[in-house]
């Protein structure tokens, strides 16, 4: 595979983001898209070794449409210069949490935990996991290897929500209302597919436990019970 070809179409994508530059490049996005599933294909094969029900899913239905929805957005630009897929045996749905790879010129990254925080009830499946097994939660973002990578982010409450301890020691990631990690990865990192792809399943092994608390915690989530 060839993650240059990517690179080079989403750059000059960003630079001139209009319907008439993308139509008459339109070769270049299918080349581009083409290089971009073989390296879906390729990380699957590799996550599938760890979490197989991945491999049960067709890559290209893992990916995002380059449109934007510009409806309730200032900025008009029409695409989203950026490749992305979403790695996870429950495919796109956001419960069972995966992995989630963006590829875009200055900005890409790779991460897990669940992004989005207007599920209430699995953001409170998580809160209350999170009361309830502390010391596992605490063995798993303290650990020394995750820290050199990662630190929970995620949107979150001025206080602690009614209905729990304000002096838990996991306080304050009881007040958040979602719980992600994401790694930078720079462009530099693209030029040898081979060693992007290792360095991509290594940060995933590192992922993997935060990944596996918050599905245990959402393991009766209705996403989890949708086909």
């Amino acid at each position: 595979m060839d993650l240059q070809i990517i690179m080079e179409y989403l750059k000059g994508l960003k630079e001139h983001n209009n319907r008439e530059w993308y139509q008459e490049h339109k070769a270049d996005y299918e080349a581009a898209a083409a290089e971009f599933l073989k390296l879906v294909e390729t990380l699957m094969i590799g996550l599938g070794k760890m979490e197989p029900g991945i491999l049960l899913h067709e890559p290209k239905k893992l990916t995002y449409k380059l449109v934007r929805d510009t409806r309730f957005s200032k900025d008009k630009s029409p695409y989203n210069p950026a490749f992305r897929v979403h790695l996870s045996e429950g495919g796109k749905k956001p419960v069972p949490v995966g992995y989630y790879l963006m590829i875009t010129p200055g900005a890409s990254f790779l991460g897990g935990g669940l992004f989005a925080d207007v599920f209430k009830e699995e953001t409170a499946m998580m809160r209350d996991y999170i009361a309830a097994h502390g010391n596992e939660w605490e063995g798993i973002i303290g650990d020394a290897t995750f820290r050199n990578y990662f630190e929970v982010k995620g949107t979150s409450l001025k206080n602690v929500p009614a209905g729990y301890d304000r002096e838990h020691p996991q306080a304050a990631y009881l007040k958040h209302k979602s719980w992600y990690v994401e790694y930078p990865l720079a462009d530099e990192q693209l030029t040898d597919p081979g060693k992007f792809v290792d360095n991509v399943l290594a940060i995933c092994k590192v992922i993997k436990p935060f990944n596996d608390f918050m599905n245990r915690a959402m393991a009766d989530s209705q996403f989890m019970n949708q086909p």
